[in-house]
Formats: structure tokens, sequence, C-alpha cells
């Protein structure tokens, strides 16, 4: 497959998902966790934030060892995560999360919202 076929396979594949299984390398087992969060997307990225933020297990396994998979519909990408601390930057993805989920669940949800990840669709 091209670098276009597995891109719009994945993107395709995100369509109408309200999560994704994200799969990590956790960094004191070094066995594969997954669990489902929420995500959005903008342009080539996938963007997700931890529910607890920085404090968040997935979050603090991703700075470890960034390579990570994420699955929807069948579809599975193995890509880099990029952890977002700038304050301008996180706020930007907090707000796409209540644009598509909605301001009360963003609030309910997350309640440490200090940073965010962003993964590569390309």
């Amino acid at each position: 497959m091209t670098e276009d076929t597995v891109t719009k396979a994945v993107r395709e594949a995100l369509e109408g998902v309200n999560e994704v299984e994200l799969t990590v390398t956790g960094r004191k087992t070094g066995r594969q966790i997954s669990r489902p969060v929420w995500f959005v997307q903008e342009e080539e990225s996938m963007f997700l934030m931890p529910i607890t933020g920085s404090d968040s297990h997935w979050y603090k396994n991703v700075r470890q060892t960034p390579m990570v998979q994420v699955a929807a519909n069948g579809m599975a990408l193995n890509t880099t995560a990029t952890p977002i601390t700038e304050p301008d930057r996180v706020h930007h993805v907090e707000a796409m999360f209540r644009d598509k989920y909605g301001p009360d669940q963003v609030e309910q949800h997350y309640p440490k919202r200090d940073v965010a990840v962003q993964l590569s669709l390309m």
C-alpha cells in the first residue's frame, strides 16, 4: 500500500467514530496496554487528551516510549506520539474536543487539561 492509500484508509476508518483504541507500551512492565480514548482530527494529525492530564499513566508511558498504535473499524496504525505541553496548543486541542464532544462532556470527563498528544496519521 502507498502512503496515500494508508492515509485514506485511516481517514475512512475514523469517519463517524467517537473513540479509538490506543495501545501504548508500559513504562514499568514493557507490556502493551490498550484503552479506548476520545480523539479529534485536524489535517494529517489526530489529537488526544489524557483524562487526568500529565498525571495519566498512558501519557507517562507515551513520554517514555512514543511509538503507539491507534485502531478503529478494523484499521490499525502504528505511529509516533508527540506530547504537547505549550498552553496555547493544549487550549486549541481542548477547543476541538469541546466542538466535537460538547463543553459539558469535556468538563465532566477531563478534570485536568494541562497536556495533549499529537499523532501523525501519515
